[in-house]
């Protein structure tokens, strides 16, 4: 597992990372623009990463919140899936953000599985970047 805050990450890496981004939300979810939030820059934002053969495969971004954090760009390479690897950075995500509560933006789908790492439902679904999605938050 790879950590880094964006002043430390080298050009190859960003690049994978917004690779594995693109190829997940864009070519995977059909989305036809995912939201750039300029956030990867913040200086207390952390990305946690696998890679293989230098190649990231699955990725979260880790940022600081007025009121606690917030978990968001979970991505896994379609053929790295299966593998816990979402599951581990998610649980070293929650590590770094020790008692202090976290938010994210949950796809629909994967609510049950978020709930796994104590999430719960805060409010409505909504729509993001042509995508069903719905608040949860923990702690």
């Amino acid at each position: 597992m790879r950590q880094a805050r964006f002043a430390e990450l080298t050009g190859l890496e960003v690049y994978g990372l917004c690779r594995l981004r693109v190829d997940v939300f864009v070519v995977e979810q059909e989305c036809p623009y995912p939201e750039l939030d300029g956030r990867d820059l913040e200086p207390g934002t952390v990305h946690l990463w696998f890679e293989a053969d230098g190649t990231p495969v699955a990725t979260i971004r880790v940022l600081r919140e007025p009121a606690g954090w917030a978990i968001g760009r979970v991505a896994t390479a379609e053929g790295w899936r299966g593998r816990g690897l979402a599951a581990r950075l998610m649980e070293a995500g929650i590590a770094l953000c020790g008692d202090e509560p976290i938010v994210l933006g949950a796809q629909r789908y994967l609510e049950q599985w978020y709930e796994g790492f104590g999430f719960r439902r805060t409010g409505a679904d909504y729509v993001e970047d042509g995508i069903p999605h719905l608040p949860m938050r923990r702690g």
